[in-house]
């Protein structure tokens, strides 16, 4: 698709009635004029550096603007500019972002680090398409950096534009489908400020940040109502079309919390192909692979806060047979922990285990730790849940 539609396209193939130049233009001026009264203060928004953009865009996939703050202030002081950034260690780099959770998206943000090293001499290239090629970064990320690093005017477009764009226009396309996203860059090429395309942007991020939001809408307060047809029709409710996602796949996992004669706790490095990789938990043990080779049913619906003799004896039996070692099981668990990800809706049911065996060979990916080093590992999300679930006081 030409994403530079013209007006009479969008009209054709998508229903898409597109301003006169003289109301794009007022539009302009009315929302921008709204955005610098009323804009986020954000430290983000205090520079012009595409490497601080960028890190903000990264974090703010699928994070709240409240939590990252800190983080944001914290990458950078650890990470300050684009060399630093391709030359961290590993280790250090996923404990700065340790609790943001997606850690693909940090390393990917190191390969791309190297890849700015590397191809432009360590400048952050300036270029929407030199930019879109880094690792990690999508059409809406360029974007979002072309315009409000680079003063290009590229759209950034991503759930929360959709959302404004589908009411403003009254667009029937559903916009969880991903190629409903050009017909919206083909919307925004019309409309973006060329003068101010990054504070363009970002005040449509704004306005659907505070204003246009998901629920308890109310469009009369909008500073650009005047604009919404679907305010002016009516018809807001119905806006965006957006289809259901499909249901999470749910698994099952029983954490087993294995402390030693010296009060250190065995954990495990996962490894890097799979999900939160080359992080720290206790022992994850999928209930399918029990199942298995048990013949024991699934117990996708089964309460498992307590272990029959049969469920506790497979379990010790896989402990032994992974890590080298022979435990004694409580069979009460300190309740469910649930960890959602893209894809999948993990739960997990959580019991302490003793053993004697602090010297026999655990496996090489697995160490023993004290609970007073725990700050030296680096820990999912998922193992933060359990650690503190193991601590609370509970009534089973």
């Amino acid at each position: 698709m030409n994403k530079k539609l013209s007006k009479k396209e969008l009209k054709d193939k998508y229903n898409i009635n597109m301003w006169s130049e003289d109301k794009i233009a007022l539009f302009q001026d009315t929302l921008l004029k709204w955005y610098d009264l009323e804009k986020r203060d954000l430290p983000w928004r205090r520079t012009s550096d595409p490497y601080k953009i960028w890190i903000s865009e990264i974090m703010l996939q699928q994070t709240r603007v409240d939590t990252v703050i800190a983080y944001y202030k914290n990458f950078l002081t650890s990470f300050p500019d684009i060399n630093h950034l391709a030359e961290a260690d590993d280790d250090r780099l996923l404990k700065v972002w340790e609790g943001l959770g997606y850690y693909s998206r940090v390393r990917n943000m190191k390969e791309a680090a190297i890849q700015v090293v590397t191809h432009h001499d360590g400048i952050f290239p300036d270029n929407y398409e030199e930019i879109k090629k880094l690792k990690g970064i999508g059409p809406y990320t360029a974007g979002a950096i072309a315009s409000i690093a680079f003063q290009q005017a590229e759209p950034a477009v991503d759930g929360n534009l959709m959302r404004v764009l589908s009411r403003l226009f009254e667009i029937d396309i559903d916009i969880a489908k991903p190629a409903s996203r050009k017909v919206f860059e083909a919307v925004m090429y019309h409309i973006i400020d060329q003068n101010r395309p990054g504070d363009f942007n970002q005040a449509l991020m704004d306005l659907g940040a505070t204003i246009c939001t998901p629920k308890n809408y109310d469009p009369s307060i909008s500073p650009v109502k005047e604009f919404n047809a679907s305010y002016v029709n009516e018809t807001y409710l119905n806006y965006p079309i957006k289809s259901k996602k499909k249901k999470k796949k749910i698994v099952n996992y029983f954490a087993v919390l294995v402390q030693n004669d010296k009060g250190e706790y065995l954990l495990e490095k996962r490894h890097e192909d799979r999900l939160l990789a080359n992080m720290w938990t206790f022992p994850l043990i999928e209930e399918e692979m029990i199942s298995r080779d048990s013949g024991w049913k699934s117990f996708e619906d089964t309460d498992l806060y307590e272990l029959n003799d049969l469920k506790k004896d497979l379990l010790m039996r896989y402990v032994k047979k992974k890590y080298s070692l022979n435990i004694n099981l409580g069979i009460h668990s300190s309740g469910k922990i649930s960890h959602v990800f893209t894809h999948l809706h993990w739960n997990i049911y959580a019991y302490r285990a003793s053993t004697r065996n602090s010297i026999e060979a655990i496996p090489s990916n697995c160490e023993w730790v004290h609970e007073t080093k725990f700050n030296d590992c680096v820990f999912p999300v998922l193992q933060q849940k359990i650690w503190k679930s193991s601590q609370e006081i509970t009534l089973l």
